[in-house]
């Protein structure tokens, strides 16, 4: 074992406790009282980016409730590496926008095209040139504009505001998006607030309980978050056929499969449905790289969800290469044996809350037995090799759905068209939709 996956994860666990996190929270509260500081959350609006648009809408609602200086930054889209696969991310980002926005009381169209880009540019001039205090409501007005593709709209608000040069707002997205990179980040719809990043909407309601914990909630405001945690839907466990197919789309190393997986699992169990296992490869393993800013915010990000759901997350050990494979290659054998889901499950329990070294022989074999196989009878398959071809199909019907990272999820039957989602914060969505299938 080497010394670097001995140490891993107690580093792991270290960077994603809760005590390390107090008391960074404690440590910039006292610094902020000593300077006089306000509240200051640096909000980071790339105005081409659905998410962006989703954001801005609860920027005034942010600053009505709680005490607040809000410090509005323009940004470019993220770097090739963090957003590996653009043309799918942008395509999947304006679907799942529309998907989500009515579920969070905002506003997206359903369907909505790329942007011109011509249009985007206009709408960075304006926002350039707005200050602070109005750039909430300005944001909205011309996000509206653009994904509506109204071009006379933003023209008169660019009059009617004023506007900046293209190279003078260029130039301010540029340094938006410096600032974001040394702050930690790489995304847009990000906000940032004493050394903790919360992304668009989906993340909001973090970033308010921490502003209630401080104390800076205005007395007027409601008690419930600017956008709601949307409720599964469950229409009861019916008998009879499934007609409701669910594919779901897992890896070996996703911090977020991990969080999904045993809520995939009880599907069968809340629905009449046929459950799917799709697993994939790792993406830096399908030669995806991915920057250190995007793993250490994946990383916190999942720790924060996974104690919201109570799940065990935090001391990890990688279990990138040769431990994926191996387990991979007991897959199908563990799938014959009706414990292929088990198996997966108690991998990644193992690789990213128990920190065990899934790459040795007493690795796998906890995880195997723990998943209800014999480790002796294991013995004869772990020099499979069928499961790279599945594998790689699951891989290629995953790109074919339009997106190609996990998990993923694909819902089918009936008379309406598939539905495909990404994210472990999406199956509520997945739950509507098979909700719908059935009741249909």
């Amino acid at each position: 074992m080497s010394i670097a996956r001995t140490l891993s994860p107690y580093m792991m666990a270290a960077l994603t406790s809760a005590t390390l996190r107090d008391l960074q929270r404690t440590a910039t509260e006292l610094g902020r009282r000593v300077r006089f500081a306000p509240h200051r959350i640096a909000y980071f609006h790339q105005v081409d980016d659905p998410y962006s648009h989703l954001a801005a809408q609860t920027l005034e609602p942010l600053c009505e409730r709680y005490d607040i200086e809000l410090e509005p930054h323009l940004a470019a889209a993220p770097d090739d590496d963090a957003a590996p696969d653009r043309a799918r991310l942008e395509a999947f980002a304006r679907k799942d926008a529309g998907d989500i926005a009515p579920a969070y009381g905002l506003s997206f169209p359903a369907g909505a095209s790329a942007p011109d880009p011509a249009l985007s540019r206009a709408v960075a001039a304006t926002l350039a040139a707005a200050p602070a205090s109005a750039f909430a409501r300005r944001a909205v007005h011309l996000g509206t504009a653009l994904w509506a593709g109204d071009g006379q709209r933003i023209a008169a608000l660019g009059e009617r505001y004023g506007r900046v040069s293209d190279e003078e707002a260029a130039a301010t997205e540029r340094a938006g998006s410096a600032r974001r990179r040394d702050a930690g980040h790489y995304l847009g719809a990000t906000f940032a607030y004493g050394g903790e990043w919360y992304w668009g909407p989906d993340r909001l309601h973090y970033l308010e309980a921490r502003l209630r914990q401080l104390g800076a909630v205005r007395p007027t405001a409601p008690a419930e978050p600017i956008v709601p945690t949307p409720a599964t839907q469950s229409g009861g466990r019916r008998q009879g056929d499934a007609t409701v197919v669910v594919e779901a789309f897992l890896s070996l190393r996703s911090p977020y499969s991990h969080l999904a997986t045993a809520r995939v699992l009880a599907l069968p169990r809340r629905h009449a449905i046929e459950l799917r296992l799709r697993p994939v490869l790792p993406m830096v393993m399908r030669g995806l790289q991915v920057p250190l800013a995007k793993r250490l915010y994946i990383v916190r990000d999942a720790k924060r969800e996974a104690d919201r759901l109570g799940l065990a997350f935090g001391h990890i050990s990688d279990p990138v290469g040769e431990p994926v494979e191996r387990a991979y290659a007991l897959y199908p054998w563990a799938r014959d044996h009706g414990r292929g889901g088990e198996l997966l499950h108690s991998f990644t329990t193992a690789a990213f809350a128990e920190g065990i070294d899934t790459g040795t022989d007493d690795g796998l074999r906890h995880v195997v037995e723990r998943a209800g196989l014999s480790w002796s009878e294991a013995q004869a398959h772990r020099a499979d090799s069928a499961w790279r071809d599945e594998l790689e199909d699951n891989r290629r019907a995953m790109l074919d759905m339009g997106l190609w990272g996990v998990p993923s999820f694909r819902v089918s039957g009936g008379d309406r068209a598939p539905f495909a989602t990404w994210g472990q914060d999406r199956l509520w969505l997945v739950e509507r939709e098979i909700t719908a299938r059935s009741a249909a």
